[in-house]
């Protein structure tokens, strides 16, 4: 009999929804300060997950939701690249 492999699930630093792993973009504060778009959800860090949804994007940037969370200053690069994955370009 096969067992179904349970789905992790990730809470939205913004929206504060529980969502599926792979639906969400996981930002991270590396030891060294950097901070990145980790696309595998693996490396070692500081993490901060959040909806791949341009509205939600928008709102942490405005609020410096993901500087508040990791502890660090985010570059404005950071969310362009993550508006460029959701799919919309930034104005």
């Amino acid at each position: 009999m096969a067992t179904k492999k349970k789905t992790p699930l990730r809470k939205c630093v913004i929206t504060q929804e529980m969502k599926p792993k792979k639906e969400l973009i996981r930002v991270v504060r590396s030891p060294e300060g950097e901070v990145f778009i980790d696309h595998t959800s693996k490396k070692s860090g500081r993490g901060a997950y959040i909806s791949n949804d341009a509205v939600v994007i928008k709102e942490a940037q405005k609020k410096n939701a993901l500087a508040r969370h990791l502890k660090a200053t985010v570059p404005d690069s950071i969310y362009e690249d993550l508006l460029k994955l959701s799919g919309e370009s930034q104005p």
